[in-house]
């Protein structure tokens, strides 16, 4: 008799943004980076995917329905991942004859976001960490988070970050097959919980060129690239690591800047030329930087991924002189509105900001409030339903 029992597990994944940035591959097929990196994972109740991975005889095909859309999962990357899984459940079930026969069963994966995917806010990332996460848990995997992370990988570079909470490095590893290409905890959210950031979202629409093809570009055609990949970032990461263990912001916010500012100038030295930033981004730069004049030490630090995006880093005792910057400019933008918004002391705007306040009024779309945050976690809130129907 078949078994039409559908089996699920459901996990919610945090966004991570990095400090240090990964950008470039020395191995396309299997995600491997040309560099370490290191990033703050953020709060999931702010910025989260929710993933439900589930396996039955009910089903004909593996399947992935994400915010709603069917999804094409014939990728190397996607079948990358469902393929180790399987393989590890496949063990499980050869040492242990009384175990379902899982591994063998079609998937169906229905998962949705709570920010705009493809925008340059990491959404690829809690994607896949939460894809992996959410079939270890099916599987009732033993595997630690570093090596459901070194899985992660293969389907999104930083989604191996997006498996821890805290403070994550994604270390390059040497091996050619990848498997010491893994992200290790720096340092969980509960040793430097007053981390904050304000995230400026100037754009919610799909990136001109993907982070995937743009680090090609680079690779091939940048010739500040060499420098930052050998010298630069190797020097950061150590100089970073040191500066969380000490809750050291000036220097965190110091690094991060420059790393940011190393990864556009990167793309901007690609053939042709890569322009994630846009005239918002630029504004949010001139902001943060009069912030730090008018306090006379830096108490912000922007850092923009492969995206438009501001996300400020600050401490919880700055917020008044950072988010209240920001609030005071954006005040009729969404995401003041909530009980955490409302919280935020409205602060002055520094002098000699006025076209950056123009244009931040007229180029930012909406606000989210966070800070740092924990790993993946289990949850009983299912998006498919007990006869394996979407919810």
């Amino acid at each position: 008799m078949v078994d039409h029992k559908v089996y699920r597990a459901s996990t919610f994944a945090p966004v991570n943004i990095a400090v240090i940035k990964y950008w470039g591959k020395r191995d396309a097929s299997l995600n491997l980076p040309t560099n370490s990196s290191l990033s703050v994972t953020l709060s999931q109740s702010d910025l989260r995917t929710h993933t439900t991975a589930s396996c039955s005889a009910l089903y004909t095909r593996d399947e992935l329905i994400l915010n709603g859309s069917t999804q094409d999962i014939s990728g190397a990357r996607t079948q990358a991942c469902l393929s180790e899984l399987r393989s590890l459940r496949t063990a499980l079930e050869t040492s242990d004859s009384s175990l379902p026969k899982l591994a063998q069963l079609h998937l169906k994966i229905v998962s949705v976001n709570n920010f705009p995917t493809a925008a340059g806010l990491a959404s690829s990332a809690a994607g896949f960490a939460a894809l992996v996460r959410a079939i270890a848990d099916l599987y009732a995997l033993p595997a630690s988070p570093v090596e459901l992370s070194r899985i992660a990988r293969q389907g999104s570079g930083s989604a191996c970050r997006s498996l821890f909470g805290g403070y994550v490095a994604w270390e390059m590893g040497s091996a050619d097959d990848g498997s010491d290409s893994v992200a290790v905890e720096v340092a969980p959210a509960s040793h430097w919980p007053d981390m904050k950031a304000v995230i400026l979202v100037a754009s919610a629409d799909k990136k001109d060129v993907s982070s995937t093809s743009g680090m090609q570009a680079t690779v091939k055609t940048s010739s500040l690239f060499k420098e930052r990949v050998e010298i630069v970032v190797p020097q950061r990461m150590s100089k970073m690591r040191a500066a969380v263990q000490e809750r050291d912001f000036e220097s965190f916010a110091e690094l991060t800047m420059r790393d940011s500012n190393s990864f556009h100038a990167c793309c901007l030295d690609t053939e042709p030329p890569i322009f994630y930033m846009n005239d918002t981004s630029r504004a949010a730069v001139r902001v943060v930087d009069a912030i730090n004049e008018a306090a006379g030490k830096k108490v912000a630090a922007y850092t923009f991924d492969a995206g438009p995006n501001a996300v400020v880093y600050y401490q919880e005792k700055d917020e008044a002189l950072v988010a209240g910057v920001f609030g005071n400019i954006l005040e009729e933008k969404e995401g003041w509105q909530g009980e955490r918004g409302q919280k935020v002391q409205s602060s002055q705007v520094p002098k000699g900001v006025e076209v950056a306040t123009e244009k931040l009024k007229t180029g930012v779309s909406r606000v989210i409030l966070t800070g740092v945050g924990e790993g993946p976690i289990k949850t009983d809130e299912m998006l498919v339903g007990e006869k394996g129907e979407t919810l």
